[in-house]
């Protein structure tokens, strides 16, 4: 009996210690918040946008619906600190601003110029936030002149951010997705510097409309939300942009192409259409007579996707000089970028220098200083190997048979 009774008394305590929830959050109370944008005023404070869902016009289901309004809703607020503006947006929000859920980070270029350091640290620290959103630079606007666009496909516009970028990456390889702690990792890397994805609201005919209802409801819509570019970093601050070129041989050096299309040359004229499904880079860093060297194995599998020339498909050594020509056009694309990056940009985003410190430990120590001048002049050798595994589910083109 008494030991029955003891049992009870820390039963009863130890349910004191476990009920309820001391940090519980009512959906009702909360702001949920998909897109932040971050920009910088004339007066050096933050202009902090957030893009919350109206969870009334987002109700489907019996009686649901709403009631034709707007799926998200913009706050903005201005702080000397990203924390200071967040908190001022409850003078106007009925709710409290609710990062857990973001999809997209969107940073004006003024302030990426500037440096992203500091206002990236309250996202780092912010235990309610995940670090699994997107993070991209509006190329020649501010961040909240992209959160206004109202978006087709996707309601809710940073869904369509997300969704957007995750398939271009994935299916063209011009554009690339960054978490927030693969961008803070590369920022304090010693050999290799940030790069991230440009977006531009491309907006024709009058403004006000472009940005309102009718936008969503016109087949064509003349507001639209694009990626272009990638935006270089030294350290923290944006120091130019890559073209889609070298957009394209950034991701490949990378290992970050998952796949896209190539166009290579027919040997007798014309065009083929080579569709990359696999392609894998190794980086080895040397150094070669006192001075550093880089050499770069790349290996690709593909399909032949189009054929635009006369060219007979049923024998194999056809294929060979397809792969062959693809190897050579390639390895010249992928020199010249690199070429122009080192020219133009001069800082390494290829991460050569970590290969140059995964090499030869002691002689980083020397060159990591410098390590920007030794990258303008690094000598980069390239090899590249292409196989075509497959040309369809026909063999000649019909254009064969048109003379």
């Amino acid at each position: 009996m008494k030991r029955s009774y003891t049992m009870f008394i820390i039963l009863i305590v130890f349910l004191l210690f476990t009920t309820g929830c001391w940090n519980r959050r009512e959906l009702n109370e909360l702001a949920i918040t998909l897109a932040i944008g971050l920009d910088r005023t004339k007066d050096g404070q933050y202009l902090v946008t957030a893009q919350v869902v109206n969870p009334g016009e987002l109700a489907t289901g019996k009686g649901g619906g709403g009631s034709g309004g707007s799926p998200t809703i913009i706050y903005q607020a201005k702080g000397e600190t990203v924390f200071e503006a967040i908190r001022k947006m409850t003078k106007e929000s009925p709710r409290k601003i609710y990062p857990s859920h973001l999809r997209a980070l969107v940073i004006g270029e003024s302030l990426a110029k500037k440096g992203i350091g500091k206002p990236l640290d309250l996202l780092s620290r912010d235990w309610e936030l995940r670090s699994d959103f997107y993070i991209v630079v509006a190329k020649g606007m501010k961040a909240a002149e992209i959160l206004k666009v109202p978006t087709s496909l996707e309601k809710i516009p940073a869904n369509q951010i997300f969704d957007t970028l995750k398939v271009s990456a994935t299916a063209w390889s011009a554009t690339s997705f960054e978490s927030l702690d693969e961008l803070i990792a590369d920022i304090v890397s010693e050999g290799k510097q940030p790069v991230l994805t440009g977006i531009r609201a491309d907006i024709k005919g009058d403004e006000e409309t472009s940005l309102s209802k009718q936008n969503v409801e016109m087949i064509d819509p003349p507001a639209r939300l694009r990626f272009n570019g990638l935006a270089v970093f030294n350290d923290d601050k944006l120091v130019g942009w890559l073209n889609e070129k070298q957009s394209k041989t950034y991701t490949v050096i990378t290992n970050k192409e998952k796949s896209t299309v190539v166009n290579i040359s027919c040997p007798k004229g014309g065009k083929a259409v080579y569709e990359v499904k696999k392609s894998s880079t190794k980086i080895k860093g040397k150094i070669k007579n006192g001075k550093p060297e880089i050499d770069l194995n790349i290996r690709v599998e593909g399909n032949l996707g189009e054929v635009e020339c006369h060219i007979d498909l049923t024998k194999p050594e056809t294929i060979e000089k397809l792969e062959k020509i693809y190897e050579i056009e390639s390895k010249k694309f992928f020199m010249n970028s690199i070429k122009q990056v080192q020219k133009n940009e001069k800082v390494d985003i290829f991460g050569f220098g970590e290969a140059i410190h995964r090499a030869d430990p002691e002689a980083w120590k020397k060159l990591k200083k410098d390590w920007d001048k030794h990258f303008e002049n690094l000598p980069v050798n390239i090899e590249v190997q292409g196989e075509i595994r497959n040309i369809g589910t026909v063999g000649n083109s019909f254009l064969e048979k048109i003379k």
